[in-house]
């Protein structure tokens, strides 16, 4: 009997198993078939073991950036990649990590039920970030165990309701219905954008207004576009300390081909992570929504960002320019402050610059796509390099949670339990 348990609670602590047992639970609760049961169980734990993957890859051409970085610079530099930090995090938190997404889910659907904010949010990677992002910073308040699965739970799935409303005025303005909601903890970024689109805008030009070179069209295929700048970023850096000293970390591959290489295989891992993460929640996302449809009734769906981009594809890529351009104005005067440097990521600011300018666009027109996006982008630069402290030992590592929620969720809540 001893060593069942023993086997059960190994089973249990592994993050991956956690995970697909909450597909396995919502399958059999909307009485799926065996077959259905089976695949939905499987793809999900194959899809985190995917994440783990593709985050190693990741990781390493993160360490090898930061390396070079730090010597041109003489300052450090840290990418914002919400995949990684949790990938980072998953070796030690990820059981705490699964308990409190599923739990939230629970809390998501009761507060639903008996409140007026009637949000199902869909977006499974992010309730994971956000769980993930709970569990660390009560974890260096000293809490552990049942309450940090208890509190936690309770705090993502409060917030798993409470966001999509506060973005709701401006999300019903974008969609034209009522009946979808944003479930993207970037909401804070897409409120600001909408808000200084509407005091600061002009509607009488639009983003779709004008014609969008097909050179710049690339930026829209995510791994291309992480490549390619990444491949800048390092090219500059590795220049900047110079090919011998690449050298030293390049185990004996040329420095150019080794940065070529780096560059590459950072957008593969988060191709790899990004797949990983769509055939997790691929499986997840029906097996609760199954169930919320049959609770919640009139209950509205908070979607992926991706949601809004149909609608103003030119303000996508307005947006992504003009959040990347804040990101790439605000490293420079944190490197000359001398502060830690938030280097401005691709997958930030393309999603959330894209799906901000859409915004902004709703509101105010091409202008205010414009400074909604580049407004949203300096506080995305801003928000992680104050973050840092807060993570305690993952403040260590070169990558850190992205997005606007995340920042001022961690802040507040690091600065409740110290």
């Amino acid at each position: 009997m001893h060593n069942f348990f023993e086997f059960m609670l190994g089973l249990l602590k592994e993050p991956a198993i956690m995970v697909g047992l909450i597909a396995f639970i919502g399958l059999i609760a909307q009485k799926s078939d065996i077959s259905t049961i089976l695949k939905g169980t499987i793809k999900t734990v194959m899809g985190f073991l995917i994440l783990g993957f593709g985050a190693n890859a990741l990781i390493g051409a993160l360490n090898n950036f930061s390396t070079v970085f730090t010597e041109a610079f003489g300052v450090s530099g840290v990418i914002p990649n919400n995949e990684a930090i949790v990938a980072v995090a998953q070796e030690t938190f990820g059981f705490e990590m699964a308990l409190i997404m599923f739990f939230a889910f629970i809390v998501n659907i009761i507060l639903a039920r008996i409140t007026p904010l009637k949000y199902i949010f869909l977006t499974g990677h992010h309730t994971m970030f956000m769980s993930m992002l709970v569990a660390v910073i009560l974890s260096t308040g000293g809490i552990k165990g049942t309450a940090l699965v208890a509190i936690g739970s309770l705090i993502v799935g409060a917030l798993m309701v409470i966001m999509p409303a506060i973005a709701q005025k401006y999300t019903e303005k974008v969609m034209g219905t009522d009946q979808l909601a944003m479930g993207h903890f970037s909401t804070l970024s897409y409120v600001i954008s909408g808000y200084i689109g509407s005091k600061f805008g002009d509607t009488s030009k639009t983003t779709e207004d004008i014609n969008v070179p097909k050179s710049l069209m690339f930026l829209r295929d995510t791994p291309v576009a992480v490549a390619a700048t990444m491949a800048v970023f390092f090219m500059i850096a590795s220049v900047i300390a110079g090919g011998q000293f690449v050298n030293t970390i390049s185990n004996g591959q040329n420095w150019v081909v080794f940065t070529f290489m780096q560059s590459l295989t950072f957008a593969g891992g988060v191709y790899i992570v990004l797949q990983g993460v769509k055939m997790l929640i691929a499986e997840i996302v029906p097996a609760f929504k199954g169930i919320s449809d049959k609770l919640v009734p009139g209950a509205k769906p908070a979607l992926d960002c991706p949601m809004v981009f149909p609608v103003a594809p030119n303000a996508v890529l307005i947006g992504f320019l003009s959040s990347f351009s804040a990101g790439l104005l605000m490293m420079a005067i944190q490197g000359m402050m001398g502060w830690t440097i938030i280097v401005a990521g691709v997958v930030p600011h393309f999603f959330v610059g894209g799906a901000s300018g859409v915004y902004g666009n709703a509101t105010g027109g091409l202008r205010g796509a414009i400074l909604g996006a580049f407004t949203q982008g300096i506080c995305i630069s801003i928000l992680p390099m104050l973050l840092l402290p807060v993570l305690g030992g993952l403040g260590l590592e070169a990558t850190t949670f992205s997005d606007f929620d995340f920042g001022v969720v961690g802040l507040v809540l690091g600065w409740v339990v110290s």
